[in-house]
């Protein structure tokens, strides 16, 4: 029991949901309004909101050692965020226990954990003095903090002017160097560029060789992999299996695809977003518009995304993500919109997104495509993880017949081979 820096029994976290009619007039949203008033300052329950019960957390469990490395997996939905919330003592548990042993740090959503008037410096001695260190030790590791983060220049700033990179960069590199016990990491580091994840990354890899307990939430697969050894897969606010994370990432890939291939889009509810765009439906099409079961390298196709509007008006500048991803949970293609210059106008009520794709490059073999719609790329509109299966069956890419290797890539790309003497290389023509 002496090596146990954590352990949750019997955890369960509640919230009201209330549900009130949508008001189809300004005059019954303006006798709304008077009643919702009229009700806050009576004892009357006449007119009062109806509220359901919903457990994000039911009956969790689990113990981590000093040393672990925990990856928690799941869908969206699944409690991630309300499990870290708790761990971090941020929200109170409806239910059960919660027991740490040792300091906490904590890097959650962008947005928490400074105070937006002060400095970087101030917030890196503040976060310091909260997880119960001296002035002398944060001072010790404060030119170390500055340096990973590299906010030099904006030390002296408001952190309320930061940018959300480098926010993220300052949060961690405080975080992990005020040598906490136990250091909790949302998947708030894809916010950073790809080298400060890789920095992020390796940073952890060393917290855990010294000892220290991390708690890493993530979407990629292939990282909680690499970095833990042990994980937590959540279903539903349930822990579906506690286990090492080569099995937990085995049993959340196949539910995955079990998901996608199971339940219609319009009647998943594991998806986040404002609600006002819905997608409906994924559908596969060759050039001639007739749908496909798979798709082959080489081939030109369109992705066909059916979705419903739920404003009645028609809907201006609205932006389309859509993400493949391999079977680790490594994303290989990003397809946006914006990319190439897009502004996308959807109809007053329903009809299709299409996004051509020429010349398909990637290798045999089964992805899972997320799908992402904003409006103005500020509002989510609606994200679903898992949303389909793409099945990609051999094809002729080159031309030649060859389907390329498989197992050691992932991307065809046509390239010309030709020879030359050491002499002639310096004239060789540019691309």
């Amino acid at each position: 029991m002496s090596n146990i820096v954590l352990r949750v029994e019997d955890l369960g976290k509640k919230y009201l949901i209330s549900h009130q009619q949508p008001n189809s007039t300004l005059r019954e949203a303006i006798a709304s309004t008077v009643q919702s008033v009229k009700h806050k300052f009576s004892n009357t329950n006449a007119n009062s909101l109806s509220k359901e019960e919903f457990w994000a957390l039911k009956s969790v469990s689990f113990e981590v050692k000093q040393g672990d490395v925990l990856g928690i997996v799941g869908r969206n939905g699944a409690g991630k965020s309300t499990l870290l919330k708790l761990l971090s003592r941020i929200t109170e548990p409806t239910k059960g226990e919660i027991w740490l042993k040792g300091r906490v740090a904590s890097l959650l959503e962008v947005g928490t954990g400074f105070h937006q008037e002060l400095t970087g410096r101030e917030n890196i001695f503040l976060n310091g003095s909260i997880l119960g260190m001296s002035r002398a030790e944060i001072k010790s590791k404060f030119d170390e903090i500055v340096s990973f983060a590299e906010v030099e220049k904006f030390l002296d700033t408001p952190v309320k002017y930061y940018s959300s990179g480098m926010y993220v960069r300052l949060a961690f590199a405080v975080a992990a160097h005020l040598e906490p016990e136990i250091l909790i990491v949302d998947e708030v580091l894809a916010v950073g560029d790809v080298q400060f994840q890789k920095k992020c990354l390796g940073k952890m890899g060393d917290v855990a060789r010294e000892g220290r307990t991390i708690l890493f939430v993530s979407h990629s697969m292939s990282t909680v992999e690499s970095l833990c050894n042990r994980g937590v897969l959540l279903e539903s606010g349930t822990v579906s299996l506690n286990s090492s994370s080569e099995e937990v990432v085995r049993a959340y890939l196949e539910k995955a695809y079990g998901t996608a291939k199971e339940l219609p889009l319009s009647q998943r509810r594991d998806r986040s977003g404002s609600g006002r765009i819905r997608v409906s439906s994924f559908k596969l099409l060759n050039e001639q518009g007739e749908e496909e079961p798979a798709l082959q390298s080489g081939k030109n196709y369109y992705f066909a995304i059916g979705y419903s509007n739920n404003t009645g008006e028609p809907l201006k500048n609205v932006v389309v993500c859509l993400d493949l991803m391999d079977e680790r949970g490594v994303r290989v293609i990003l397809l946006k919109s914006t990319f190439t210059n897009h502004s996308l106008t959807l109809n007053r009520d329903r009809g299709y997104i299409l996004c051509s794709v020429e010349n398909f490059p990637l290798v045999q073999g089964m992805y899972r495509v997320t799908l992402h719609l904003a409006h103005a790329d500020r509002e989510v509109l609606d994200h679903i993880e898992d949303a389909a299966n793409v099945s990609v069956d051999g094809g002729d890419f080159f031309g030649t017949g060859n389907p390329g290797i498989p197992n050691l890539c992932k991307f065809l790309v046509k390239a010309d081979w030709s020879t030359t003497s050491a002499n002639s290389l310096s004239n060789t023509q540019s691309i």
